[in-house]
């Protein structure tokens, strides 16, 4: 039986197997399907404290990887969970046909892309609808033309700002008549004169699925009602995350949207389960308090099985 079964590898899986480790309980932990988490599609993270310079998202998950590795994690690629029985003292985990026992699991299973909801974003994903500007917008289809970035946080300002590298010009759309995003992001967008905003707006659909490549989409202004098309070659979607916690529906507790609920601290409503960064946290989504979060579940989780023994 393992002591800790860590899921998942962004800034919270890496910080909980660094110091579960440390603490001599041999960790294992289990990568996910997008080893090192969605920092691994951000080209410089610059506010993570110690890189004064910024670093790479990826090399920065690559360094927390080796930190943990060294104190003794064990990591498993490859392997998803797809089962898991919380009920009773063995918390038991399925790897498809592989069973796992553990004492304790800690949950940092981050969160995915959330989408518009359109059936032509569906269908022109990776044709020029896309989530990621860092993995995608040096790519030919998007050189020299005008691209489409939905949202108004910090990460659709940085898709922006990433984007003008590229782009002939870059329109953000917003729902709203200002940006959510932190101060110095927004001050970075609006004073750039390759990006365009689109106040109070939304994107209604997406041209043209027939022709299988994005041409263009319909806006809908949400104070006039008025709808108009612009033209364009791809569609950068950063409208936030969805909790990428189903596999627990039913057998922890969660919101109406999926964050898991946790009743102090880390710990959730089952003993001897742990949940960290974003998977939880719905509030501030940063890297930093992602760690954060993994550092103190691997403490509480240290504190729990201490427990066990008296």
């Amino acid at each position: 039986m393992e002591n800790v079964v860590i899921i998942g590898s962004g800034c919270a899986g890496w910080t909980a197997a660094l110091y579960t480790a440390r603490a001599n309980l041999h960790p294992l932990l289990l990568t996910g399907e997008q080893p090192g988490g969605l920092l691994t599609t951000t080209s410089i993270v610059e506010n993570y404290p110690g890189f004064p310079e910024g670093i790479d998202g990826t090399e920065l998950m690559m360094g927390m990887q080796k930190q943990a590795e060294r104190f003794g994690t064990r990591t498993r690629y490859g392997v998803k969970v797809t089962k898991v029985d919380f009920s009773k003292s063995a918390l038991t985990l399925w790897l498809e046909e592989e069973v796992i026992e553990a004492k304790a699991v800690i949950i940092a299973t981050g969160a995915s892309h959330r989408h518009l909801g359109l059936k032509s974003e569906d269908l022109l994903e990776r044709k020029g609808v896309t989530y990621c500007a860092t993995c995608d917008g040096a790519l030919p289809m998007f050189r020299n033309q005008v691209l489409v970035v939905v949202g108004g946080g910090d990460s659709a300002c940085e898709e922006a700002n990433y984007l003008t590298h590229f782009a002939s010009k870059v329109c953000l759309v917003h729902r709203r008549d200002s940006l959510r995003a932190s101060k110095i992001m927004a001050d970075r967008v609006l004073s750039n004169p390759k990006i365009q905003a689109v106040w109070n707006s939304v994107v209604t659909d997406i041209y043209d699925a027939s022709k299988d490549v994005v041409t263009g989409v319909q806006l809908k202004n949400l104070k006039t009602g008025a709808t108009s098309e612009l033209p364009c070659a791809g569609v950068f979607v950063a409208i936030g995350h969805v909790p990428a916690t189903d596999l627990f529906k039913g057998q922890i507790d969660r919101d109406a949207e999926g964050f898991i609920l946790c009743k102090k601290g880390t710990y959730t409503n089952v003993a001897g389960v742990f949940a960290a960064g974003d998977c939880v946290d719905r509030v501030y989504r940063q890297a930093v308090t992602a760690a954060g979060t993994g550092c103190a579940a691997a403490i509480d989780a240290e504190r729990y099985l201490a427990s066990l023994h008296t």
